[in-house]
């Protein structure tokens, strides 16, 4: 029976979620109520203060939902590394910020670094600092493989380095989501000029 109420929870949080993508990205995360996410899940308000009691926790299970499927997109990249070092970087660059709007607009994307930012020492403050600290732990960790594999100066410093790559990609990607105008492709061309040229430096002569 705990795993049927499991796999129910799951479900309902499903729900739940998929409703307030729709309605984020209809009406704009600020304008939509708790209760009009309730009615568009098809559950009561009870039920869903159940799962969350606030629409932030709500904005920023979403943002996990994405940096998750990020992240499994980015482990199956560090175990097929591409022949050329420099395209191994960028892949997972690019698998970051082409993967950005699969779930959240730029709207939402605001709305969840604003929540992020005024209060840092709150649940869905810490929550956001823990997956952005996950990311660079992956490009962390692409360096460290490439050098492990003869690929990139065995002496560069592996973990500076790919903190300093997806502080970068970070700042490029602030720029991207607070322009409503700014295109996916002119953001790939930017982390390209910027990050291109070091991904080189990193590679083994």
């Amino acid at each position: 029976m705990s795993g049927l109420r499991e796999r129910q929870k799951a479900d309902r949080n499903r729900q739940i979620l998929g409703a307030a993508v729709t309605l984020f990205r209809q009406n704009g995360f600020r304008a939509v109520r708790m209760e009009d996410l309730a009615f568009s899940a098809d559950l009561s308000v009870g039920t869903r203060y159940d799962y969350y009691s606030h629409k932030g926790d709500i904005l920023m299970s979403t943002v996990a939902l994405e940096v998750d499927e990020v992240l499994a997109q980015g482990a199956d990249l560090a175990s097929l590394l591409p022949d050329d070092e420099e395209r191994a970087v960028m892949a997972l660059v690019f698998g970051y910020s082409d993967h950005s709007l699969d779930y959240l607009s730029k709207e939402m994307w605001r709305a969840a670094i604003v929540l992020s930012i005024e209060r840092p020492d709150t649940p869905n403050g810490r929550a956001h600092a823990d997956l952005d600290a996950r990311l660079a732990g992956q490009v962390r960790a692409l360096l460290t493989e490439l050098q492990v594999h003869g690929r990139a100066w065995a002496d560069l410093p592996a973990d500076d380095l790919g903190e300093l790559v997806f502080n970068a990609l970070d700042m490029l990607f602030f720029d991207f989501v607070r322009s409503e105008t700014d295109a996916l492709e002119a953001s790939r061309s930017r982390a390209r000029a910027q990050i291109g040229p070091l991904a080189r430096m990193i590679a083994t002569a």
